[in-house]
């Protein structure tokens, strides 16, 4: 049975003091660990941002890949190979800026992963701009009248794509965020979970206090989470802040309907007897 030391890396860790993506990575190694998987059996792949070093400092597989494409690297990943667990993760900047067209297509697809999105609502790694989830009026070192544009909602995206496990955490509470994102990797089809992270360095007016006086539990007003039109209503609430399973439902996965894939992985099927040659001639 694996414990949350068995995914301790031993790089050292460059955040910034009370970033949230320490709650979020301590979160990601407890529920490796509470579903007892090993460490590898399980890729994390990142993009490009503050949260795109988790897999320096995380042991299991990892890729960092470029800016916005955490999800094709994922999903490369799974295809060849869905027996792993494979985890997408990247900041909200990531996801929902450059990385948006790749967001919408793996919802829809319904791949059997897991996709976290950072969402501390400023690109931090580039010192603070205003990002796709940054609200309207907010004075940033991009936006210094305000930002004009009205924000993404990664929740309510991941469900008009078609995902079929929609949630959101807090990186402050962290048995919390643990459960869910082991509530989202055991789902099978696509799990997106979108994370409020505080960034204490380039947004001091989300501090952890803000999040922790918003925020409230679905799970503990009655929340039908099978309801899709009530997932919608949750997901554009304001005034309140809600954390917890917004949406889930079984459907046929991807790699169901891929005859080639359904019953072995890609990477053990016996190519031996196959002549790429041809291949090799036109396109090396």
């Amino acid at each position: 049975m694996a414990s949350v030391s068995d995914f301790n890396s031993p790089h050292n860790i460059t955040w910034c003091p009370g970033c949230g993506d320490f709650g979020i990575l301590v979160a990601l190694k407890g529920a490796f660990a509470k579903l007892g998987l090993s460490p590898h059996n399980v890729v994390v792949v990142s993009g490009i941002g503050c949260g795109g070093k988790i897999p320096h400092f995380i042991r299991t597989y990892g890729f960092e890949g470029i800016h916005g494409r955490a999800l094709p690297a994922a999903t490369g990943i799974h295809l060849a190979n869905h027996e792993l667990t494979v985890v997408a993760i990247g900041g909200d900047g990531d996801g929902c800026g450059i990385g948006l067209g790749h967001f919408m297509h793996a919802m829809r697809r319904n791949l059997d992963i897991t996709y976290i999105i950072q969402d501390n609502e400023i690109y931090g790694l580039t010192v603070g701009q205003a990002s796709p989830t940054t609200k309207k009026g907010v004075i940033t070192k991009s936006t210094p009248h305000g930002t004009p544009e009205d924000p993404i909602n990664p929740p309510l995206v991941a469900l008009a794509a078609g995902a079929t496990f929609v949630a959101r955490g807090f990186s402050g509470d962290i048995p919390h965020l643990t459960d869910l994102i082991a509530k989202g990797i055991a789902h099978r089809g696509v799990a997106f979970i979108d994370v409020f992270q505080p960034c204490v360095t380039w947004r001091k007016d989300l501090p952890y206090e803000l999040y922790q006086k918003k925020i409230y539990k679905l799970e503990e007003v009655g929340h039908d989470p099978s309801d899709w039109q009530a997932a919608v209503k949750r997901a554009i609430e304001t005034e309140r802040w809600p954390i917890g399973i917004f949406y889930q439902v079984q459907k046929p996965i991807y790699t169901d309907q891929i005859p080639f894939i359904k019953d072995k992985p890609l990477v053990k099927h016996d190519i031996s007897n196959i002549d790429i040659s041809k291949y090799l001639e036109e396109f090396m």
